[in-house]
């Protein structure tokens, strides 16, 4: 069968958050701006046709991305113990870079941790723990190279960017247990709903970020951050194709993406 004619019939869902002046985001992060630099009327060619542009300047883990493994170290050392110091100048990374992710399209699991305690929306600072992710599996099996997203149901708070940020009163997410039972299943990519893909606890901030560690600098598995799952959580979804392709900035340490789901 062609490739076309199995995705007939398919649904596509968008889980990239929509990227806006004043969006939550993290504080250890350039905000992202947008603004039009030529407007219609501005200049107009003599045919009476016109045209509007516009300048933007984000940092590269804003809105939904996908953070590169040059993105943490541990000790002055990247993942395959690499010293960042031999691959880091002011242009960026020479290696592990988001330039150096592959396009991901395969299969995907989603562990919906919220459903698991009967709720929409896990508890602002709750700990994810490998139990609540292995209840959240059930009968699924991840494989080696799969994409995993787990799903707090956070997205929902997406318009109300104090609360989303946690700041104060923290966001759930997976801690050190949990990290460990993800990485010891070596899918490809890890994804969820939060700035940060970790327990946040409440006034903490982002003091530590453990998950960070074990999965980019132990693990190597890149993370997908402030993905949209609102409407995959609700359509009972928890195995599809996922389409995963950040803008390929030459060194960056994470890129803008807009991850699809193609389920049936």
């Amino acid at each position: 069968m062609s490739l076309w004619k199995a995705l007939e019939g398919a649904r596509v869902l968008d889980l990239a958050q929509p990227m806006r002046k004043g969006m939550p985001q993290s504080p250890n992060h350039p905000p992202f701006r947008m603004a039009l630099e030529r407007r219609h009327g501005d200049m107009v060619r003599p045919d009476g046709g016109s045209a509007a542009n516009e300048i933007i300047v984000t940092g590269g883990h804003v809105g939904t991305h996908v953070d590169a493994l040059a993105h943490v170290s541990q000790e002055g050392l990247l993942y395959g113990g690499r010293p960042a110091a031999e691959v880091m100048s002011h242009e960026g990374f020479g290696a592990l870079g988001i330039d150096a992710f592959e396009p991901y399209v395969g299969r995907c699991v989603l562990l919906d941790v919220a459903a698991v305690h009967g709720v929409d929306t896990l508890p602002a600072g709750y700990e994810i723990t490998a139990d609540d992710l292995s209840r959240a599996a059930g009968d699924l099996e991840i494989r080696a190279g799969d994409a995993v997203l787990v799903g707090t149901g956070w997205s929902r708070l997406w318009s109300s960017a104090e609360e989303f940020v946690g700041q104060r009163g923290g966001v759930p997410g997976p801690g050190v247990e949990a990290a460990r039972w993800l990485a010891e299943r070596r899918p490809r990519v890890v994804g969820g709903e939060s700035i940060a893909f970790e327990h946040i606890a409440p006034g903490r901030g982002h003091a530590t970020l453990p998950v960070h560690r074990i999965m980019l600098v132990e693990s190597g598995i890149n993370i997908v951050e402030t993905m949209r799952l609102s409407e995959l959580l609700d359509s009972g979804t928890r195995e599809f194709v996922l389409v995963l392709n950040p803008l390929p900035v030459v060194g960056a340490t994470g890129a803008p993406v807009r991850p699809l789901a193609v389920i049936d």
